[in-house]
């Protein structure tokens, strides 16, 4: 496709980015860490941490895993939410040359098993509430080497007084028992002790095994390389640099660190400009969240539509001053329209959309940061990024018509671990990768997404996307949340089924079905209404479609 969209770049966004001067992750971090030295990287429950400190310790954090013999491109699992052990930890991984295996602190047994079986992974560090999962497995793996930190272990006294009420008073810690676990701490100062040497670092060295969400067949780990990953932040760099000031903005980051959004744009993209970085470990409690970000001056926040609309569901949230707000960016599922004008209502700052996936590290495209309102585009490609729009048959199809969205560009994973066959069936010939989503691009090279593939209903024939269902039933102001699924139907092949979560008890079937008729073709409306107290997530609140199908 012609790169029609290069007509709407912002100014001082270049078309290409050139990443041949960066070796590797660790070349940027540790460039961050010189220039931004005294200045605050990140919060966490009150506690600051500077560059020059995150230097030193993951610094430490690299010498322990060379103490115990690490070599590069060992895996090395990180289970945990948003603290400070985090980032030491995912920074002395890369500087020890290793690979970094990222998973989620609500895996189940199973799936946990199935990841650290499949990554290879020999070390894992873990947050004791969920070390319990990990005891029950950890004979099935490879894992040798076991970090099991609390909470507040890098807070200081304060992190005596958090592992206190987590353990004793709200009771987060179920028992465990892995004879060989160490502490964070103690690591640390074995590394300490032990030093670190600098390792020699490719481009072509993979980073992370950065496993797809499985909501479809089983978890894959995407290979992306220190260039996948640097290539990304560079290309997010060119596109906020005109707007962000570097060394100044604040950052609040809700989204878990171990999900490729919030690692690639919060956590490497806003360490470049020497961003302070506030960490929530819990984004579900909302009023503590509200009551966190109350004590800071945010300039910038990423989230997904289900975290913005329940920020906007708050009633404390709307008394935050917002006034050092700038940017405000949603990704990992479609930002409906009655939320993001909501939301700019209540900030005065737009919620743009971007877009991109795991494969992709994983910006593909994002709106222009100078927009003033929502347009419902999930943005242009970013520099050196290629969009081509193809039917089934693998052939392009022109600007306004839908089909699926297909990436090429120097962000784009290397393959998925050890399953030739399965990156064979997601790549063309071309090497254009399959997203799977439905979009189309517009005269001005804007991207339109229109849903899922696999999540399109079929009525009578006439293509239905839940996306297009959803956002209008949410613009009806006695829904606080829904998902659109569809289910079998004698007549009509399917038909469109939505789950309600109410925010006024009194909404009915019939007045959602009946608002649905004002706003929709006849063949979209939903057939079925069912009414729920919550709706099935995925780790960063996405909705769980499948699982809503499963049970439908």
């Amino acid at each position: 496709m012609e790169k029609i969209w290069l007509q709407s770049y912002p100014n001082g966004v270049p078309a290409e980015i050139d990443i041949d001067h960066i070796p590797s992750l660790v070349a940027l971090f540790e460039k961050a860490c010189s220039t931004y030295a005294d200045k605050v990287a990140y919060i966490s429950m009150g506690k600051e941490m500077t560059y020059r400190q995150l230097d030193e310790e993951s610094k430490a954090f690299a010498g322990w895993l060379q103490a115990k013999g690490f070599k590069k491109g060992d895996r090395v699992a990180l289970m945990m939410p948003n603290l400070l052990q985090y980032p030491v930890a995912l920074f002395g991984t890369l500087r020890a040359g290793c690979v970094v295996v990222n998973c989620n602190p609500l895996y189940t047994p199973r799936e946990l098993e199935h990841q650290l079986k499949d990554s290879g992974a020999i070390a894992i560090v873990i947050v004791e509430n969920f070390a319990h999962t990990l005891e029950q497995i950890i004979a099935h793996t490879a894992v040798k080497h076991v970090i099991v930190t609390p909470m507040g272990e890098m807070l200081g006294l304060k992190g005596v007084v958090v592992n206190f009420v987590v353990r004793h008073v709200k009771k987060l810690v179920p028992a465990w028992k892995i004879p060989a676990a160490s502490g964070f701490n103690s690591a640390l100062a074995i590394g300490r002790r032990h030093g670190w040497k600098p390792v020699a670092l490719t481009q072509d060295d993979i980073a992370f095994l950065q496993y797809t969400g499985g909501t479809t067949g089983v978890s894959k780990g995407a290979m992306l390389t220190h260039a996948n990953i640097a290539a990304n932040v560079t290309q997010a760099y060119s596109w906020i640099k005109p707007v962000v000031r570097e060394g100044e903005e604040f950052i609040v980051t809700a989204l878990p660190l171990y999900h490729i959004f919030a690692l690639t744009a919060n956590c490497l993209t806003f360490l470049m400009i020497g961003a302070r970085n506030l960490l929530i470990a819990n984004p579900r409690d909302i009023p503590g969240f509200v009551k966190e970000w109350g004590k800071y001056p945010v300039t910038v926040v990423t989230g997904v539509n289900t975290l913005f609309n329940a920020l906007l569901n708050n009633a404390e949230f709307a008394r935050l001053d917002f006034s050092t707000m700038r940017v405000t960016l949603g990704g990992g599922m479609a930002v409906q329209g009655p939320v993001a004008e909501k939301w700019l209502k209540v900030t005065g700052t737009p919620l743009l959309q971007a877009y991109g996936l795991t494969e992709t590290s994983p910006a593909a495209t994002i709106n222009p940061l100078d927009m003033t309102e929502f347009n419902g585009a999930i943005g242009l490609p970013i520099s050196s990024t290629e969009i081509s729009i193809r039917d089934d048959g693998g052939n392009e199809v022109p600007p306004g018509q839908v089909g699926e969205i297909c990436i090429r560009g120097p962000q784009v994973m290397k393959g998925y671990w050890q399953r030739p066959d399965e990156t064979e069936l997601v790549f063309y010939p071309d090497r254009f990768l399959r997203t799977g989503d439905m979009g189309y691009v517009d005269k001005k090279g804007f991207v339109f997404l229109v849903d899922r593939k696999k999540d399109m209903i079929l009525v009578s024939g006439f293509n239905v996307y839940p996306n297009e269902v959803e956002e209008a039933v949410a613009m009806h102001p006695g829904v606080m949340d829904v998902a659109a699924i569809g289910i079998s139907d004698e007549h009509s092949g399917e038909a469109v089924k939505i789950f309600v979560v109410r925010k006024d008890p009194r909404v009915t079937e019939k007045e959602l079905i009946d608002h649905c008729r004002k706003l929709l073709t006849g063949y979209k409306v939903p057939k079925h209404v069912e009414f729920r107290d919550d709706l099935p997530r995925t780790n960063v609140g996405k909705i769980l479609r499948r699982a809503l199908k499963e049970g439908a």
